[in-house]
């Protein structure tokens, strides 16, 4: 955990991503991801040179099978305040609008759901789960399949939101070592009852229909 935790500082202090007096809220899906920042931003508040407070938030979609408990107890023994926000964003697409590729709207829907919640909570600024493999796949997608260069900056000033920051602490650290942590520690978490991930399961030849699976395997043979 050390070693993860000094590429977190690391980065926090190149990208000035945390001040004095902040209060971060950590976008929480229950996945390896968004748990392991959690997890090591919370032991981080004992090194850290400026204090910070830290708050975790889950978006919950509305889709059946969720069991958040184990992200709530998680979150009792780190002594981190958790928050669950109930929506109907899966149902609203998936029931009512039908669409066939919701991924889009879904993470708009979301965004503006969490961002109501940080305003409720007095949170100024927002960590997202995003590695290093992250940034690099979303690059990637975005010559291929955007036409443009197109990056996850490690900050980023919300203009719809005005005095909230976006940061990605993890912007570093590369999959396969939160991989290794987690499984160093014994850590469990949460699947997404999302029935579009689990339609987007990649086969061992790189079929799909994920785009950013098609990229992650790509990547992975060059």
């Amino acid at each position: 955990m050390q070693n993860l935790m000094g590429r977190i500082r690391r980065c926090a202090e190149d990208y000035n991503m945390i001040c004095e007096g902040d209060k971060i809220a950590v976008g929480v899906s229950g996945g390896k991801d968004s748990l392991s920042l959690l997890y090591l931003l919370a032991a981080l508040r004992r090194y850290y040179p400026v204090h910070y407070d830290l708050q975790a938030v889950t978006i919950d979609m509305g889709l059946p099978g969720m069991d958040f408990s184990p992200v709530a107890e998680l979150c009792a023994k780190l002594d981190v305040p958790y928050q669950i926000k109930k929506t109907e964003i899966g149902p609203i697409i998936f029931d009512y609008r039908h669409e066939k590729n919701p991924c889009s709207m879904c993470a708009k829907m979301r965004r503006g759901a969490l961002n109501d919640v940080l305003l409720e909570l007095g949170c100024n600024k927002i960590a997202l789960g995003h590695h290093f493999n992250d940034v690099i796949e979303t690059t990637v997608m975005s010559m291929f399949y955007g036409s443009q260069m197109q990056a996850m900056p490690p900050k980023l000033h919300s203009t719809s939101f005005p005095g909230m920051t976006l940061i990605r602490p993890m912007y570093c650290i590369h999959e396969e070592d939160i991989i290794r942590w987690k499984n160093a520690h014994g850590l469990e978490f949460i699947q997404c009852a999302c029935r579009f991930t689990e339609n987007c399961a990649t086969s061992e030849d790189g079929s799909g229909n994920s785009k950013r699976q098609e990229v992650k395997l790509l990547l992975k043979r060059l």
